[in-house]
């Protein structure tokens, strides 16, 4: 009986908890939408109200517990992530994504960790610890971001893509410090082989599973079109836990998983996608109030100045140097790299890894996993306030989030023809041409344009508008989305300029 009260009564709470902070969240977003107030930092706020230290309604001190459950959360935003990350984006962005990814993280751990030693005095493998869990950027604070603000596309996809990719080199990094804290560090061949397992192992794993997934789907017919999402999920977790039984990283093999059935399953898009979406935006509320409940509002204070250095060392030094290293030769403008260095939040990732500390035991875990909550609250703060204005600023804004796809498909069942959305954006070939200057157009015709409130049947002379939505019926033949999407953007084609008015 007092096991099911005690259950009752965290369900209740729990409940209450998160429909609170929803709601919060929500009257915040209406209230200023000018100032775009983070979702993370509400509700790690929310848990820090609600936890210890707090009104003391949910009482949580149980590390191992926050680890493993913010692990599983972090495994549902990054497969949601990789669902969205288009095919098109990987070309903008895969080499300073990439770099950014492996090479950057080690730079901005190595930066963060020499500058925490020389301005703080402390010892050097405790400032390489806090370097290495904070290297890393997070991909549910910069996911949140982008579902809100206007990032220009190739700096959207370079942040989607390194922050989707980068976890497992700060996992082997605080593994490897924490290693040397223990006494029971490797050889640097040890570090190597175990950084090429990870990674490679990730890949492999990921893309094998990714694509027998994207064959499953496309070609087995559940009947039910709510079950292809779980099938998804399915799929991702096989995925995790296979690369983690090898010893590789289930983060990238997640991430990649995704990535394929995102690009390679258009007909089951929309159901898939909105499932998953649903699930990471819970997962990441879900985390953040837990990680709020585990900290202690009290010891804040008290690493309030050497956290402050870490996180000035950190933002101004060590993610500047790294982004613009692994930026050389990829055609970014000072701009451009200037958002990127701006847009790399700190969040979850950090806050998770700092666990693995909190969880090895000795004062120096508690330390770390305070100072590392302190850095990801003043990256999330400042940061995450002013990078839509700083994006306005320099000029880069959009009136619609990068997030937004190009084409999306709704399937009609029974049929073999595909109903398509194509949203028309300025950049596009289509864009101010007239429906009879349309070519290419053999197997597709366009049955409506949404404009605004307005439904209007196309004819001859119609001219197709920024801002406008086609719908398309298409005969389900390939993939129908990248061939529309091609042709909206005039690829394959000599004119891609619109003609004159």
């Amino acid at each position: 009986m007092e096991l099911s009260f005690a259950i009752d009564r965290l369900v209740l709470l729990g409940s209450l908890l998160l429909l609170g902070s929803l709601l919060t969240a929500a009257l915040a977003a209406r209230a200023g939408s000018r100032l775009r107030v983070p979702g993370a930092l509400l509700f790690l706020a929310i848990g820090m109200a609600a936890g210890n230290d707090g009104l003391g309604l949910i009482l949580l001190d149980d590390p191992d517990l926050v680890r493993d459950v913010g692990v599983v959360a972090l495994l549902v935003i990054l497969f949601e992530g990789g669902l969205t990350t288009k095919p098109t984006d990987l070309r903008l962005a895969a080499r300073a994504g990439g770099l950014l990814a492996t090479v950057g993280v080690v730079v901005t751990a190595a930066i963060t960790a020499l500058g925490s030693w020389a301005l703080l005095g402390i010892d050097p493998v405790v400032a390489m610890l806090v370097g290495a869990v904070v290297a890393s950027t997070d991909a549910a604070a910069v996911f949140s971001v982008m579902r809100t603000t206007a990032l220009p596309r190739r700096v959207a996809a370079l942040l989607r893509l390194e922050s989707g990719a980068n976890d497992p080199v700060a996992v082997m990094l605080t593994v490897g410090a924490l290693a040397i804290y223990e006494g029971t560090a490797a050889g640097a061949g040890d570090w190597a082989r175990f950084a090429l397992i990870q990674l490679l192992g990730g890949l492999v794993v990921g893309a094998t599973l990714g694509l027998l997934g994207v064959l499953l789907l496309r070609r087995v017919e559940l009947g039910l079109e709510g079950l292809y999402p779980v099938v998804a999920a399915a799929i991702a977790g096989i995925a995790y836990g296979t690369a983690a039984a090898l010893g590789a990283s289930g983060f990238v093999a997640v991430y990649l998983a995704g990535l394929l059935i995102g690009g390679l399953v258009p007909r089951h898009r929309r159901s898939v996608l909105g499932f998953h979406e649903a699930m990471a935006n819970a997962a990441e509320v879900g985390l953040f109030l837990l990680l709020g409940l585990l900290v202690s509002p009290s010891n804040l204070p008290g690493v309030a100045l050497p956290a402050l250095a870490v996180s000035l060392v950190l933002i101004l030094v060590a993610r500047p140097a790294a982004v613009g290293l692994c930026s050389l030769g990829s055609g970014l403008g000072w701009r451009e790299q200037a958002v990127v260095v701006w847009g790399g939040l700190r969040g979850a990732v950090p806050i998770v890894l700092a666990t693995f500390a909190f969880t090895a035991g000795g004062d120096i875990g508690a330390q770390v996993f305070d100072v590392v909550f302190f850095v990801v609250l003043v990256s999330v703060i400042v940061q995450g306030l002013t990078l839509q204005p700083l994006i306005r600023r320099l000029g880069l804004g959009s009136d619609a989030p990068a997030w937004a796809p190009v084409a999306e498909a709704l399937p009609l069942d029974g049929i073999d023809v595909d109903l398509v959305e194509l949203h028309v954006t300025e950049d596009l070939a289509i864009a101010n041409k007239r429906v009879h200057e349309l070519q290419g157009l053999d197997t597709t015709l366009v049955a409506a344009v949404v404009r605004g409130n307005r439904v209007l049947i196309p004819k001859g002379h119609t001219r197709v508008l920024p801002g406008d939505v086609l719908l398309m019926t298409a005969q389900r033949e390939g993939d129908v989305l990248s061939r529309l999407t091609a042709w909206a953007r005039g690829e394959g084609t000599d004119d891609r300029r619109p003609p004159p008015t």
